[in-house]
């Protein structure tokens, strides 16, 4: 239900040109707030531009973006209610596999992006008591074979969430993870061209290693994204993190994630890598699962 004071408030949202953070940003203006929608290019732009949706163009990795969004924020008399982190690119690739310039390139982007809106807009939101919102994954907490680099970013980006939260609870600001299973967004889909791209320039011992393995998990990636939440969806929980009074320090989207985070709980390490290496089995190539 939108009141007032939410038509005084604003929300960043980082990734909005499509996806969750496109939902989101569609959601949260619906609410009443003022969403400022971060987006890289003039026609994702024009495409997100409605009532109570102001696009600004932001890649979180170019300083000068950062700086912008900062000196727009500060330039606004309402205050910002909240900062949704939630840009974000899929790599998938084993570790032995993936060039050190893609390692780099998936935490300047899953981590270090983020960390530096937080840095710009900060003051902002200790001036208004609000919040951060870090949309995570399931796999910031669980890492499959071959989401090396994008769970190690995501769990660096679990701890920095923690740290954060200790450090500024005192202060008035909230912090809050989001951690999302499978969602029927573009990413997935991009994640697995990328992995396909990887994959054909291993080495032949390495496609020997691999090969059977990467198809498996784009086969898995696929699937899961297909029964997984809408975009809609996963912008409701991210709606509830941001507005709710008294927001939970996480919030899981979708079955698959709860189970996977409950399965966790229970499991030792090994018995977790067993059913995992199960379920992920059955989507091998043929002939290629006796390799493993």
């Amino acid at each position: 239900m939108t009141t007032s004071s939410e038509t005084q408030r604003l929300v960043v949202v980082t990734g909005a040109s499509t996806g969750m953070g496109a939902a989101a940003a569609r959601e949260l203006a619906r609410r009443g707030f003022h969403v400022l929608a971060g987006v890289r290019r003039d026609r994702d732009a024009d495409a997100i531009r409605s009532a109570g949706i102001e696009p600004v163009i932001l890649d979180i990795t170019k300083s000068a973006h950062v700086e912008a969004l900062a000196a727009r924020v500060a330039g606004d008399p309402r205050a910002l209610h909240a900062l949704v982190n939630n840009a974000g690119v899929q790599v998938n690739a084993p570790v032995e596999v993936l060039p050190m310039a893609q390692w780099r390139q998936a935490f300047e982007v899953n981590l270090f992006g983020h960390i530096a809106v937080i840095q710009a807009l900060l003051p902002a939101l200790l001036r208004s008591k609000g919040r951060v919102i870090n949309i995570s994954s399931v796999g910031g907490r669980y890492a499959m074979a071959t989401y090396g680099a994008y769970a190690g970013a995501k769990f660096a980006l679990e701890a920095v969430s923690d740290s954060l939260r200790r450090e500024v609870a005192p202060l008035g600001v909230q912090v809050v993870v989001v951690e999302p299973g499978g969602v029927r967004t573009e990413i997935a889909a991009r994640g697995i061209a990328t992995a396909n791209h990887l994959a054909a320039q291993m080495t032949p011992e390495q496609d020997e290693r691999y090969g059977g393995l990467v198809q498996a998990n784009n086969k898995l990636m696929a699937s899961g994204t297909a029964s997984g939440l809408t975009a809609d969806a996963a912008a409701q929980v991210i709606a509830k993190a941001v507005t709710t009074r008294r927001p939970r320090t996480r919030y899981t989207a979708g079955r698959d994630a709860a189970l996977i985070m409950s399965l966790g709980r229970f499991l030792s390490d090994r018995t977790l890598d067993r059913v995992l290496a199960a379920n992920l089995r059955r989507h091998y190539p043929k002939g290629a699962v006796g390799r493993r």
